[in-house]
């Protein structure tokens, strides 16, 4: 049995006891095992996209329940292999990253071209395919961080993937670049049947204000987000907020007082659900990152990481380096803590 209090330890009455007042639990679409039928069925997604998202969906030990645990694996373009699979060097072979997907019954694996194309014929109906096709990379020098197009959607569906993945940098120079290529081969992942994810992230120096640092303020965060599902993004993956404030603090763009004095709260719980708010209330789907593998704390940091995710709302984790920087049975093991939370009674939302 998962002791989710002793895992949380002194913020337990925080994030097990919160309850959103802002933007309230009953003004959300919340994922379920009705999910696609209840909302995306009101979209624009053609038969084939929903079947592929109910796929996803219905695999894994979450299969069923309308929550997502993805195992991402794009680092070893995005931190370099050696950063990311030194640690381990067993995942330097694909198959293995596949076989950490499936032990943890997980419902899909995201992850490069390469990696899903070099043993497409054996997994990829064993498991669901998210071919990410854009990426940074850390071989420029002086490094540049831009998202470059590395595949096709077409390439995707030519290896049986379900869905497909992007990064924007929104807030860089380039972002207005990677906003029409995302968008432009979303809606051909689209026409082809496959379902869509976007990594929103944010990227600009400028975002750091007097000592703080705002790529992951629940504002901007949540702008993002917005724009990500404007785009045609099936399901949002973002960082989860740490502070607030962004637009204020840099003066830039627009914002409302109302949304720091009653959408939202310093509870990170409350700092999340304006992230999902920013999805359409729910309609398109919030998943959170797991974020790097610190060693000894990971597991608490990932059931923190979750149940602030469910709590507000949110439809899953996507959590890589705390799992594949381990051996193969310790991130089976982290990766079931996570889906443990998603399966708990004890774990409400606010």
């Amino acid at each position: 049995m998962l002791d989710i209090q002793t895992l949380l330890g002194t913020e337990t009455n925080a994030l097990l006891g919160h309850e959103c007042k802002g933007v309230t639990r009953e003004m959300l679409s919340l994922p379920g095992p009705d999910y696609i039928d209840r909302v995306m069925t009101d979209t624009d997604r053609s038969p084939v996209v929903l079947r592929n998202m109910q796929t996803l969906f219905n695999t894994g030990r979450l299969g069923g329940t309308g929550y997502l645990s993805i195992l991402p694996v794009d680092q070893g373009i995005e931190h370099t292999a050696g950063a990311s699979f030194a640690p381990n060097p067993q995942y330097f072979d694909p198959k293995n990253i596949c076989e950490l997907a499936l032990q943890g019954g997980c419902n899909g694996v995201a992850s490069t071209f390469g990696v899903l194309a070099t043993v497409a014929r054996r997994y990829a109906h064993k498991i669901p395919f998210i071919m990410k096709f854009n990426h940074n990379e850390l071989m420029t020098y002086p490094n540049i961080y831009d998202q470059t197009m590395f595949a096709s959607v077409d390439q995707a569906f030519d290896m049986g993937a379900i869905g497909v993945g992007a990064t924007i940098y929104f807030g860089s120079p380039e972002s207005r670049r990677q906003i029409q290529e995302v968008s432009e081969a979303f809606a051909r992942a689209h026409e082809l049947g496959m379902m869509t994810i976007l990594w929103a992230y944010l990227r600009n120096p400028g975002f750091k204000k007097d000592g703080t640092d705002y790529h992951l303020a629940a504002d901007l965060t949540g702008q993002a987000n917005h724009l990500a599902v404007t785009i045609g993004a099936d399901i949002v993956k973002q960082k989860q907020p740490e502070n607030n404030g962004g637009f204020n603090a840099i003066k830039f763009a627009k914002t409302h007082d109302k949304v720091y004095s009653q959408l939202s709260s310093d509870n990170p719980i409350d700092l999340t659900r304006y992230q999902l708010a920013n999805c359409y209330m729910g309609r398109i789907g919030l998943i959170n990152s797991g974020g790097e593998s610190s060693g000894q704390g990971d597991l608490a940091q990932a059931v923190r990481t979750a149940v602030i995710n469910k709590r507000a709302g949110g439809m899953g984790l996507i959590s890589g380096r705390k799992a594949f920087q381990k051996p193969m049975k310790e991130g089976v093991e982290l990766l079931n803590t996570i889906q443990d939370v998603y399966l708990s009674k004890q774990v409400t939302i606010a």
